[in-house]
Formats: structure tokens, C-alpha cells, sequence
């Protein structure tokens, strides 16, 4: 086993956060309350569990590198599942003896089957144990791709196409465990390495199917993505650790709504969908008028010259730690700032001159890149700290609503390039901009969890400021607890920090969890 393999589960010390900062809540442990022992030590009942990653709330894991890039290599070649098939359209019709229009509704098919999948599978890692779940979808997927690599039918590959679709979803999965597993002041870095995983199986399933069939057949495609999948599933088994169900005794449809009243009672989560809808649209509505832009005059660059446009998306993966690091410094809510304000440079910038100069169209590929991640990173992090128990749910949310902007930036913004030319394109990316800056800005960073708008808390937008003040409030309300008339407010205040002043409290939980696990060790050696 690497080095980084935990040799126990973390504690399952839920965290959940009003606001924008993490909050600790005590969630069901999965123990055996006579003699503290781990209930499961198998999944579906037959597969053994490795000793290391059983869950144990006495001996917390250690979400260090290895597990962290595990994840984000899980998410890599599992959500390239999505993509495969988008440069190979034309072998399709070719293999099948189908026109190009039929075969076009290939990628719709595993688009829509992905959106089903965000909406009736990813909240069930807030009702069942997640690692039985990961394994079993991602088994699903790696075996319906031997029928994609081998079926001579264009309706079962259609088919088949969308139950991978559907089961492409175990990095939506991850990423709330990842903010479960990782320590509070590492969260923000654990997401960005896992998100960063799946910007790049994007672009390297593109790249690769590309570039395999221009050689040899579309099939090899398939079956390189069946080995890699086997592997990912291999890796996951070696060094995923087990962690209990957090919501015994919801139903299924109980979660689904909980998810569908959180999108009416979570001002922070609306917030969230309302800068993620055209966000996501200028997003896509980027890349994919990118084409045109190219294609046509002053640049009449080829196919495969702006195919490499792609690879300037490497930058914001090779970036992604270094957003992680800076998001963990800052409250969400101000690294959000920083992201729109910057996102607002760059649509200006293309606004001015992207069709003059070719190097106006790398900047703005490498800012939107940049940023965007950023923008999301910070986003979900918020998010994630609204309730420990509903991760999965919430992210379900933001996900959901990243696709409803693909789906707008798509249409609308190739409507308006195609009709108006660049520049008008370009403005609507930078009016989608302006509009999240407004929405951003209604709600500031330290409401408390059901303000939907307006100012209150302070406006400190570095984290250790902000727990440094917590700190203070806390010290001179425990001193001043002998005057209550004097010290009304400090004592709601102290009330009001339940909610709203847990980010060091959980801190200090988790180290002193660290200590006492060191100590138990050093006790059990001697």
C-alpha cells in the first residue's frame, strides 16, 4: 500500500456551516454500540474490505496526497466516458452505414443520461455508504463499455451510450466525500484536485479518441476506455476508504425532496445556482463559438490547428492546487470575488479585440479557465457547508445548474455569434458576467444562513482574520457572562456563533481528534 494509504477511517465528525464557513455537527457513526467495533467489514455482503480502509471512528484516515489523487485520476477517466464519442461522429456513420444526422444524437444521449444520473443517483451518497456506490458504478459503466466497443447496432450503441451516461457520475460522488474526508483547512485543495481531474478527462478523451482513430478503429477507442476503467475501479478498491450511511433513516424519495426544498429555503445555494447558470453559459458558449471564431476570417485557421486551442485548458489543471491553497486562505465568498471581477477582466478584454489578434483568443482561454475553476471551487465549497449531512444533495444542485447554463451558452450563444458576429457574442458573455457580480454582492459574505439578503457579520474576507475575530468574540463573551444586562449583545452574539463562528471550533476538534488517536497509538505500542 502507498504510504499516503490511511490505516484507519476518519471520524465521522460531520461538519455543516450557515453562511460560507464550516461548522461542526454531530452526525450517526456506524458502531457497534456494545463493542465499538466496525459494523461492515464487507461490501454487498461478500467483498471484503481492506483491514486499512475499514471505517473507525477512534483512528482517523489521513487524506493526504495519494488518496486525493486517486480521486481526481477516477475522475479523470470516468467522466472521458462523456466525451469519447464527440470526434468520432464520423467514423460512427461510416461503421454503422448511417447518415451524420443520426448519429449526431449520440452525444445528446450520453449528455441526457449524465443529467439523470446528477439528478436520481448522486443524492444517494447522502442516504447509503459511498464506497459500495462508487464501486458498483463504476464496475456498471466499465462493463456497458465492452457492449459500446462491440456492438454492430447503432440502437444498442445509442442505448448503451446513455446508461454510461447515467453511471458517469462517480465524480459528482467523490467530490462530497472529498470534502468529507479532507481536514477543514484543506477542503477548498481536496475539491480543486478533484475538479481539475475531471477538466482533464475532458480534454483528454477528446484528444485521445481523436487521435487513436485517425490510426487505427473508433473500437480501439473503447476498448482502451474498458482497460481504463478496470484499473480506476482496481485503484479504488486498494484505496477508497469505507464511510458510513449520514442519513439513516430518510427514504429515498425523501432525499429527493429535501434536495428540491433546498433549492427554495438555502439563500447561500440559490445564490450559488444563480452564479453558476451563466457562468456555466459563458463557459460554453466560449468554446463552442471558439470554432467559428477560428474557422473563419482574420485567422481561416483549420480543424486541427484550433483542435490544439484545447490544450490551453492544461493550464488551469496544472493551476488547480494553487487555486486550492488560495481559496483555503479566503472566505468562498471573497474568492468568489475575486474570480467574477477577474472573469469580468477577460470577457472585456474579449469584447475589445478577440477577433483582431490570436493572442486576445489565448488569454481568454487561459483566464476563462482559470477562473471559472475558481469560481466553482469556491462556489462548492460554500455550498458544501450549508449541511454535512446533504453534501451530495447540494452538489446534485450546483450540478444541475452548471448543466442548465451548458445548455443556455450553447443555444443562445450560438444564435447570437452566428446572427451578430463576435462582438456581440463577446458582450453577452460579459453582461452574463456582470449579472452573477450583482447577485454576488446582494448577499455578503457573512449572513447568517437564512438571510437571503444584504450586510451583517463584517466584511473581512481572509480566513484567519475572520477566526481570529470569531476568537475574540468568544473570549469576551465568556468574560463578561456575570452582567447580563450590560452584555445582551455579546450574548446573542455568542448564541448567533452556533451558526455562524464553528470554523475554528471544528478545527480545534479535528486536531484534538489527531492528538488523541497519536496518543492511543503511543499507548498501545507501550
Amino acid at each position: 500500500m502507498p504510504g499516503d494509504t490511511p490505516s484507519r477511517r476518519q471520524s465521522n465528525s460531520s461538519r455543516s456551516t450557515s453562511g460560507t464557513l464550516s461548522t461542526p455537527t454531530n452526525s450517526q457513526e456506524r458502531v457497534d454500540g456494545d463493542e465499538g467495533k466496525v459494523e461492515a467489514a464487507r461490501d454487498f455482503g461478500f467483498l471484503p474490505i481492506p483491514r486499512a480502509l475499514q471505517y473507525d471512528p477512534e483512528y482517523p484516515a489521513h487524506f493526504g496526497l495519494a488518496m486525493n489523487a486517486t480521486f481526481g485520476i477516477a475522475s479523470t477517466f470516468i467522466v472521458a466516458n462523456l466525451y469519447y464519442c464527440q470526434p468520432l461522429l464520423i467514423q460512427f456513420s461510416e461503421s454503422f452505414g448511417v447518415t451524420y444526422k443520426e448519429v449526431s444524437n449520440i452525444p445528446t444521449l450520453v449528455q441526457a443520461g449524465y443529467a439523470v444520473g446528477i439528478l436520481f443517483i448522486t443524492p444517494l451518497g447522502d442516504l447509503v455508504r459511498r464506497r459500495p456506490l462508487l464501486l458498483l458504478l463504476n464496475f456498471l459503466t466499465a462493463s456497458l463499455t465492452i457492449g459500446l466497443a462491440i456492438t454492430k447496432s447503432l440502437a444498442a450503441f445509442e442505448a448503451l451510450s446513455f446508461l454510461v451516461g447515467v453511471g458517469s457520475v462517480v465524480p459528482q460522488i467523490l467530490m462530497p466525500l472529498a470534502a468529507d474526508l479532507a481536514p477543514a483547512e484543506r477542503r477548498a485543495s481536496a475539491l480543486s484536485i478533484v475538479l481539475s481531474g475531471l477538466l482533464f478527462g475532458v480534454l483528454i478523451a477528446r484528444v485521445l479518441a481523436g487521435v487513436v482513430a485517425q490510426f487505427v478503429s473508433w473500437r480501439i477507442v473503447y476498448f482502451i476506455a474498458i482497460g481504463v476503467q478496470y484499473v480506476v475501479l482496481a485503484m479504488l478498491y486498494w484505496m477508497l476508504p469505507d464511510y458510513p450511511a449520514k442519513n439513516k433513516g430518510i427514504t429515498y424519495w425523501g432525499v429527493l425532496y429535501s434536495m428540491a426544498k433546498f433549492t427554495v429555503t438555502e439563500p447561500l445555494l440559490v445564490q450559488a445556482v444563480l452564479i453558476t447558470i451563466p457562468s456555466s453559459a459563458c463557459f460554453s458558449n466560449w468554446w463552442v463559438t471558439l470554432t467559428f471564431l477560428l474557422g473563419g476570417p482574420p485567422y481561416h485557421y483549420s480543424t486541427v490547428i484550433i483542435g490544439l486551442f484545447g490544450l490551453v485548458g492544461m493550464v488551469g489543471v496544472m493551476l488547480a492546487p494553487l487555486i486550492g491553497r488560495m481559496i483555503d486562505n479566503l472566505v468562498p465568498w471573497s474568492a468568489t470575488l475575486v474570480a467574477v471581477v477577474a472573469l469580468t477582466i477577460t470577457f472585456s478584454i474579449q469584447t475589445g479585440a478577440v477577433g483582431l489578434n490570436v493572442a486576445v483568443v489565448i488569454i481568454v482561454c487561459i483566464g476563462l479557465d482559470i477562473f471559472r475553476q475558481m469560481q466553482q471551487v469556491s462556489l462548492t465549497t460554500a455550498v458544501f457547508g450549508i449541511d454535512a449531512s446533504a453534501r451530495s444533495r447540494l452538489n446534485a444542485v450546483v450540478l444541475l445548474a452548471l448543466f442548465i447554463g451548458q445548455v443556455m451558452g450553447t443555444s443562445v450563444g450560438s444564435q447570437v455569434f452566428t446572427e451578430y458576429g463576435w462582438r456581440p457574442d463577446a458582450s453577452l458573455n460579459l453582461a452574463w458576467t456582470g449579472f452573477t457580480l450583482i447577485v454576488l454582492l446582494a448577499r455578503g459574505p457573512h449572513c447568517s444562513r437564512f438571510t437571503w439578503l444584504g450586510w451583517e457579520g463584517g466584511s473581512a474576507l481572509r480566513k484567519p482574520r475572520v477566526l481570529g475575530k470569531q476568537a475574540e468574540d468568544v473570549a469576551a463573551g465568556k468574560g463578561i457572562n456575570g452582567d447580563a444586562e450590560a452584555n445582551s449583545d455579546a450574548i446573542v452574539e455568542e448564541k448567533r456563533s452556533a451558526e455562524e463562528k464553528r470554523v475554528s471550533i471544528d478545527e480545534a476538534s479535528e486536531t484534538e481528534q489527531r492528538r488523541r488517536s497519536v496518543e492511543k497509538r503511543a499507548d498501545e505500542v507501550v
